[in-house]
Parts: structure tokens; C-alpha cells; sequence
């Protein structure tokens, strides 16, 4: 089999992560494929923010579970040592296409290279708040962003678990 193919249907959301962070060269070998991702007319409009920062993992942790409901504690990131967070432009009317597809792509880069992702949302309800347009500002992100996801990426502490079988009756055919 293809072992793009091969890598599609063995990717699974990972859960917990071992605290290492993965080496820059593999984080950014994964940006780059974000980075590849179709895009509508070719705008490329989406962006990608990577977060290694102990502390601001700590705020998007407490964020992220206030938007979510959650109890204080709960780690909405299972422990992982880097979030990948994409946003695109909110005047792109692609922007929700196009930085899914980044996700994607991020998330099979990710399988591909030994390491583990979770697509973690909230990301929307973040970036709409001035704290969070602020970090942008103080990145030097120039515009106006839809937060899509971010990316949990970091070494699986666990096996991944086998594919379910997929529903029937989800293909049908106009020949």
C-alpha cells in the first residue's frame, strides 16, 4: 500500500505525551508540511504559531478549560510539549477550509515522523478575545485571525490504539 495512504489509516489522536519535547529540526519539518496545505485560489492564508513555552502552555491550558467547562486541573492538551496553533485570515472566505487542511496535514506530517497529535479546539473562542489578538500583535502578526485549532504534538506515552471499523454506507456512487 502507499504508505501516504498507509499513513492516513493509522493515524489516531494521541492522548497523553511523554513531557520530552521533540527536536526543532522534526517540529519544523512538520510546520513546513502545514505549510504545504491546499489552500482556496492559492491565498495561503493560514498561519501557524509554535509554542514551546512552558508558561504560555500553562495559560492556553487554563483558557482553553474555562471555554471548554472543564474543571481546573484538567489538561485540555494531555502534558504535550508543543502546540502548534493555526489561524487564518478572517476576511479569507476559505479561512475554516484552509486551516483545516493545514491541520491535516500537520497531524499525518506528525504520524509520519514517529510523533503524536491531538487536534485540540477552542482556538476560535481564544484568538476572538484582545489577550490572545495581543500575542499575535506582540509576534508581529499583522491582520485579522480566525483561530482554526491547534496541533498537540509531541511523543505518544502510549501505543496507538487499532482503526475502528469504518461505518458502511458512507460512499455512494454516480456513475
Amino acid at each position: 500500500m502507499n504508505e501516504i495512504i498507509q499513513a492516513m489509516k493509522e493515524r489516531r489522536s494521541v492522548r497523553k505525551f511523554k513531557p520530552e519535547t521533540p527536536d526543532r529540526a522534526t517540529v519544523d519539518q512538520i510546520i513546513e508540511a502545514g505549510l504545504y496545505a491546499a489552500s482556496g485560489r492559492g491565498t495561503q492564508t493560514p498561519i501557524i504559531v509554535k509554542v514551546t513555552r512552558k508558561d504560555f502552555i500553562e495559560k492556553l491550558t487554563k483558557d482553553n478549560c474555562k471555554i471548554g467547562g472543564w474543571q481546573e486541573g484538567f489538561d485540555p492538551f494531555y502534558g504535550a510539549p508543543v502546540i502548534l496553533i493555526v489561524l487564518a485570515a478572517k476576511d479569507c472566505p476559505t479561512a475554516v477550509y484552509d486551516g483545516s487542511l493545514v491541520m491535516g496535514n500537520l497531524m499525518l506530517a506528525a504520524h509520519a515522523l514517529g510523533l503524536g497529535s491531538c487536534w485540540i479546539h477552542r482556538a476560535k473562542e481564544e484568538f476572538e478575545t484582545p489577550d490572545y489578538q495581543a500575542f499575535l500583535k506582540s509576534l508581529g502578526v499583522e491582520g485579522e485571525f480566525i483561530g482554526i485549532g491547534h496541533c498537540a504534538l509531541g511523543y505518544a506515552a502510549a501505543p496507538l490504539p487499532e482503526a475502528p471499523e469504518r461505518k458502511p454506507n458512507r460512499v455512494f456512487y454516480a456513475e
